[in-house]
């Protein structure tokens, strides 16, 4: 009697008695005959099956997050990528930095700080020295910022980033802002406030005006006369040039977000220390200096009366949120600060902070001299700024009026040489 499947074929005429059986598969030995395949050869198949099927996974899960981010909006994108990039340690400007008074109204010139209506910085960016090439100068067009990572810093010479290129004498169209003091003079760095106080002088300003053609500064500084309804006619000087140097934006380097600094450096090259007179004095410049520079978030309450009744400066969303810690415009995404607007204050990461009319600064005394320069500005920026003005300082101070275009006729030369005017 058939007791297999293969008796009952045979049986019943299917298959034949000689032919073969077909051979069943069976695993891999481990290289001994009889002995079944050992706990540790099983774990490692095991492994690596696992292993492919993970990485079968993992790429089905990275083609879905990048087909997720190609479908996600572009404004998420960007405030993503805004995130991640605002702050970056080191040199974030460098260029030309002027400093200028006006009289007050009805006054044909100013004798001391008294008669000062206005003290205004302009500030003129320009790209390093070492990124632009002889025909872009002679051009008058700057080469994009370039980006300079950690070795080739090392190839360049110590603190080069913070040397800003030549001035472009053949155009006005250049970008700049002008940067308006609230107390008419610069945070002095060795004033320390009430005796025994380690409190600096903390500055407010503000940016007044913000623009790509230096004819319209000139038409801005220059002397006007207005129509009063209760005064009448009311004349006002033209500003006066009392300083011009090299300056340095640098973000220092920080563990944790409360602690970045943003420091404004710069170096006078016009005029030279032993032609300083009151007027530089007075208004609280050094022949090389610098401070800390912080922003008012534009949303935070108004700190004085004054602030109450101007408007801020209107950043946008991606300056809101990776800068101050505002949440987005859906409420969500707050980042920094305890308030829903985020910090009140926070330090200058970004220049384009500077490009908005009614940006609100905080300036706070740091340190004055060569050395407190180099100190604020670190890794070799301040002496290699120092040595760039001092090289300048030899041009003729009428160059420093071509600079920008201003008339010689319009604006008077002896403030620049120390004189009140």
């Amino acid at each position: 009697m058939p007791t297999t499947r293969r008796q009952s074929a045979i049986a019943e005429g299917k298959i034949h008695p000689k032919e073969e059986e077909p051979r069943r598969k069976r695993a891999p030995s481990s290289g001994k005959k009889g002995k079944p395949p050992s706990k540790k050869e099983v774990k490692h198949e095991d492994v690596e099956m696992k292993d492919a099927e993970t990485e079968q996974a993992g790429a089905g899960e990275k083609h879905d997050v990048e087909e997720a981010e190609a479908k996600e909006p572009p404004t998420k994108r960007a405030k993503k990528e805004g995130e991640a990039n605002v702050y970056k340690v080191g040199t974030i400007e460098r260029g030309h930095i002027y400093f200028f008074y006006r009289p007050k109204v009805q006054l044909e010139e100013a004798h001391s700080i008294d008669d000062v209506r206005n003290f205004h910085i302009l500030l003129v960016p320009r790209p390093p020295e070492f990124a632009t090439s002889q025909d872009a100068a002679q051009e008058g067009i700057a080469k994009p910022e370039p980006e300079v990572d950690e070795s080739e810093m090392k190839v360049l010479q110590e603190g080069a980033d913070a040397v800003p290129a030549p001035p472009e004498p053949h155009t006005k169209k250049q970008h700049y802002r002008l940067i308006t003091i609230g107390k008419k003079k610069l945070p002095d760095p060795e004033h320390h406030g009430s005796e025994g106080s380690r409190r600096k002088d903390i500055f407010w300003a503000t940016v007044t005006a913000v623009g790509d053609d230096l004819h319209q500064l000139e038409q801005g500084l220059e002397a006007r006369s207005y129509e009063t309804k209760t005064r009448g006619t009311r004349h006002e000087e033209s500003a006066r040039l009392v300083a011009r140097g090299g300056y340095a934006i640098v973000n220092a380097e920080a563990r944790v977000p409360s602690k970045r600094e943003t420091h404004l450096g710069y170096h006078v090259s016009h005029p030279t220390p032993s032609e300083f007179g009151d007027v530089q004095k007075s208004l609280g410049i050094y022949s090389a200096s610098s401070f800390i520079l912080q922003v008012k978030n534009p949303l935070a309450p108004a700190t004085t009366p004054q602030q109450a009744h101007t408007k801020g400066a209107e950043y946008p969303e991606w300056i809101m949120h990776g800068v101050f810690g505002t949440a987005y415009g859906d409420g969500e995404g707050q980042t920094r600060g305890r308030e829903a607007y985020g910090l009140r204050f926070a330090s200058c990461e970004t220049p384009e902070l500077l490009d908005h009319k009614g940006a609100e600064l905080l300036l706070i005394a740091a340190r004055e001299g060569e050395e407190g320069l180099e100190t604020s500005l670190g890794e070799g920026r301040g002496k290699a700024l120092s040595e760039k003005e001092e090289e300048e300082a030899k041009e003729d101070v009428k160059k420093v009026f071509e600079e920008l275009g201003l008339d010689l006729e319009k604006f008077p030369i002896e403030s620049l040489e120390g004189s009140w005017i």
